[in-house]
């Protein structure tokens, strides 16, 4: 059982659904080391190889060795803007299909789901698209190009569910569902349960898996009510992601109407008059990608805005640091705008005002918020709203403890970026539990073309499990 319909669980359903994919006859990979591997053993494929021997010493951007292996076999040069073709061919070997079940609360392609529409992906729009199926040959049927490199996330979401149909995986995936609890509980209990009932057929278990885990959920029928179910599965796969739940700044006065944690507040509140070029300015704290995203719609609108954020502008931490200036334009202007409009001095931009190295002390009732500087002085403004957007963490309540047992450093709750699952690098099953594997975000991979890594270690995994006619 997969929690978790993004790419990560997407990706896995393709490769445990038969899908099979081997080093193309005649390819030439630009990385001479790993050509020379691929060719040692052409007839075997990829997810039946050592992948510890095929991923030794590439380099990227990521630091996961499979997740840069999987990159590089679809995407041979793209790091150096190159367009060779991938050097996978896919074979469907359907008696190689191991069975499972793919939960999600949104449509095939999970968050993105949630995102507005019309937001780019801060990825280059080939780097969106999942095996076998290019996401700019799936534009071009819509006639449709990329708008610098980029694409839409409504673009995407579309995609992959257009995916998931495309593959004939949909059979696999079960959407509308929440998971409430993941358990580990043991055969025995539950095969004399069964056999009370007469379904004994269900129960094949392996006889060496002693315990299995119990999934419970529901599901919201048409009609709107919930329907329970219960699941047991011999391994079950973390793809939850992390959109789930903001992170809130814990300060006072943070439960106010007017204090939100999503960029789609500011959206409601244009699209609905309640703010207005007139209107007193937004606040939107926070230094990342979701923050500058919603002072691009602020200013679109033409509503003032203060910005405050913790780092320093030139922190090389800040992700606006970090991006290409030619492919991310309209960021990089953004980080302009931070550095040459801050309160301390009147810069170009009318109606923005920065506050680099700044924290919210409170939110009042009367929306009066007071911020600190660095040494210590105090600041007030009369804001129309807030939006406190820091980042977000992923929801694990239905697991034992939150998951913190299985974070690398047991005494913190999960984190994508801090203090993600700790996962062996080759299988992506958990150090902590064995049979209860994370992909993704939660094991730290946060792009969508370094999260398909994962799914083919845990493929590789689970279909030695299984044991399905390996070579």
């Amino acid at each position: 059982v997969f929690l978790g319909n993004g790419p990560s669980g997407i990706c896995l359903s393709y490769l445990l659904s038969g899908y099979i994919p081997y080093f193309k006859r005649d390819a030439l990979h630009p990385h001479p080391i790993l050509q020379r591997k691929l060719e040692e053993s052409p007839d075997v494929s990829i997810l039946d190889q050592d992948l510890e021997y095929l991923s030794e010493g590439l380099e990227g951007r990521s630091d996961s060795p499979v997740a840069l292996l999987f990159d590089t076999l679809q995407r041979p040069d793209t790091d150096f803007g190159g367009t060779a073709e991938s050097v996978l061919s896919w074979w469907h070997e359907t008696n190689r299909a191991v069975p499972h079940l793919v939960l999600g609360k949104n449509a095939p392609g999970g968050a993105w789901h949630s995102i507005e529409g019309s937001m780019v992906s801060l990825s280059r729009g080939e780097w969106m698209g999942l095996p076998d199926l290019p996401f700019k040959d799936w534009l071009k049927q819509k006639r449709r190009g990329l708008r610098n490199n980029r694409a839409t996330a409504e673009d995407i979401a579309q995609y992959y569910q257009h995916y998931v149909m495309k593959k004939g995986l949909q059979k696999n995936f079960r959407c509308g569902t929440v998971v409430t609890s993941v358990k580990k509980v043991s055969a025995e209990s539950i095969s004399h349960h069964a056999q009370q009932e007469n379904s004994d057929s269900l129960w094949n278990f392996n006889e060496k898996s002693m315990e299995v885990f119990q999934v419970d959920g529901f599901f919201k029928t048409l009609k709107g009510d919930k329907e329970h179910f219960s699941i047991y599965a011999e391994n079950v796969v973390l793809a939850t992601g992390t959109y789930d739940s903001p992170t809130w700044l814990g300060v006072k006065g943070e439960n106010l109407s007017y204090v939100h944690h999503q960029l789609s507040a500011l959206e409601e509140a244009v699209k609905n008059n309640s703010i207005g070029i007139m209107s007193d300015p937004v606040l939107i704290v926070g230094a990342g990608l979701t923050a500058a995203d919603a002072i691009l719609f602020a200013r679109h609108c033409n509503i003032p805005v203060i910005h405050v954020f913790r780092r320093r502008v030139s922190d090389p931490g800040l992700i606006f640091n970090q991006l290409p200036k030619m492919m991310y334009p309209e960021y990089h202007k953004v980080h302009q705008m931070m550095k040459e409009q801050s309160a301390a001095c009147a810069g170009p931009y009318e109606c923005y005002i920065s506050l680099p190295e700044h924290h919210v002390l409170s939110f009042g009732k009367d929306k009066k918020c007071i911020f600190q500087d660095k040494d210590g002085y105090q600041k007030v403004y009369k804001v129309s709203m807030a939006l406190v957007l820091t980042g977000s963490n992923p929801n694990l309540s239905f697991l034992p403890n939150n998951g913190i047992d299985l974070a690398t450093d047991s005494g913190q709750p999960v984190n994508p970026k801090r203090n993600p699952i700790d996962v062996d690098p080759f299988t992506y099953e958990c150090t902590q539990e064995k049979g209860l594997y994370a992909l993704g975000p939660l094991a730290g991979d946060n792009f969508v073309r370094f999260v398909q890594g994962g799914a083919l270690a845990a493929a590789s995994s689970l279909l030695k499990k299984a044991n399905k006619n390996p070579p």
